[in-house]
């Protein structure tokens, strides 16, 4: 399951956006016991690094809506929500999800990488862009990774 449900189960079992950095941590450790405290705090970084969180004050804010979230009755997270991903991988998620084959989406981004040279984040970031599929924060990060 995706991180934002995961993430969002604490926002919504207070009702709000607004959740102090160890309050957030107690729910999923203690109250939901689907991660131990650290790990609850390595999904802050997660979603933080994603999009999802801002840290503000010690307090852990949503940067989506959290009501608009479906949680699923036997809803559980897996431990690769703790992974943090490349900005390559969150793209070819995006194509995935968004109805693209992923071998033909790979073919076609090594192809538009030796083309033109530029990193595998980038040429991903094009690919996704010429599909339709909005990859905002990874195409950012694509972009800054082009200065290099």
């Amino acid at each position: 399951m995706s991180l934002d449900v995961a993430v969002a189960v604490p926002f919504k079992q207070r009702g709000t956006t607004r959740l102090g950095e160890g309050e957030f941590v107690v729910a999923l450790s203690l109250d939901r016991n689907w991660f131990s405290p650290d790990q609850a705090k390595r999904l802050i970084d997660v979603a933080a690094g994603r999009g999802l969180l801002a840290r503000d004050n010690g307090e852990v804010v949503a940067r989506f809506d959290p009501p608009g979230v479906t949680v699923p009755d036997e809803y559980e997270p897996d431990e690769s929500l703790l992974r943090e991903q490349s900005t390559f991988e969150r793209i070819l998620d995006a194509l995935v999800a968004a109805g693209n084959d992923k071998q033909e989406a790979v073919a076609a981004i090594n192809e538009r990488q030796r083309r033109l040279g530029v990193s595998v984040e980038a040429a991903a970031a094009l690919y996704a862009r010429r599909q339709g599929v909005d990859v905002g924060d990874a195409a950012r990060a694509a972009a800054e990774r082009l200065g290099e």
